[in-house]
This record gives C-alpha cells, sequence and structure tokens, in this order.
C-alpha cells in the first residue's frame, strides 16, 4: 500500500503535541509510523487499571480513539479540514494487569467524508487484548 499520511510529522512532535491531555495524563506514546499505520504504547498501570486490577476498557478505547483519530488526521492534506470521532466499538478479548499495550491503527475506508480505522491492541507477546472500530467524520474547521 502507498504511504496514506498526507501531512509532514515526525514521531516525537506527536508525543510532544499530547503531553497536556488526556492522552499524556495515560501516558500512551506514539512509537512508529508505516506507510499504512501508526502504532503507539499505553502502560498499565494505575492510571489505566480499573479497581479489580485489570486493564480498564475505557483506556484502551482511549488508546484507539487516540491512535485512530491522530492517524485520519495526518490523513488529511492542509486544506482546512479535520477529523472527529463519530462512533467507536471495542471488544475487550483478553486481560491484562501490568506491563504496555500496544496498539496499531490501520484504516478500512479512507474517504472525502468518513474514514474507518481498525486497532489492534496487543500485550508484549502479541496477543490480541483488544480490537477497536472507529469511525471518523472530515469536517471543516470553522
Amino acid at each position: 500500500m502507498s504511504r496514506i499520511f498526507q501531512k509532514s510529522f515526525d514521531i516525537e512532535s506527536l508525543n510532544s503535541r499530547n503531553a497536556g491531555c488526556m492522552v499524556g495524563t495515560l501516558g500512551i506514546r506514539i512509537i512508529e509510523a508505516g506507510d499504512d499505520f501508526l502504532r503507539g504504547t499505553m502502560p498499565v498501570d494505575t492510571r489505566t487499571r480499573q479497581p479489580f486490577g485489570l486493564l480498564h476498557g475505557g483506556a484502551s478505547v482511549a488508546l484507539a480513539e487516540t491512535l485512530g483519530s491522530l492517524a485520519g488526521w495526518l490523513c488529511r492534506p492542509d486544506d482546512g479540514s479535520n477529523v472527529v470521532g463519530i462512533e467507536i466499538n471495542a471488544n475487550h478479548l483478553r486481560g491484562i494487569r501490568d506491563g504496555e499495550v500496544t496498539g496499531t491503527a490501520r484504516p478500512l475506508h479512507i474517504g472525502g467524508s468518513t474514514q474507518v480505522w481498525e486497532i489492534r491492541i496487543e500485550n508484549a507477546e502479541g496477543a490480541l487484548v483488544c480490537i477497536s472500530r472507529l469511525t471518523l467524520a472530515v469536517v471543516t474547521r470553522r
């Protein structure tokens, strides 16, 4: 697949942009961008666990939406448009208590008015923890 990203960027600038919001609070870090994917990590610790000690499903969804939305934005030309999430679903398939999870966002559809992304979240051994699908609307900034 050809390179899908239309914006110029580097990983460090993507991470610095996320420092003062929920993304930074949860410890989400972008680690890699390929021709057709964006990858990031999130720690499984006190910030991201639910009261029973497992990775919180909402934290997994936050990682998924972060990766999909950022990748979707990178796919847009600098024409004043942006992307916003309009639907996300997630299937939580495996519990994890500590360590780190890695999410990889890949497009299923990149259109002029909508985008659909699949985000796979895996544990350190590569086992699937969560699978998510995110739909983005392409909007014009006001």
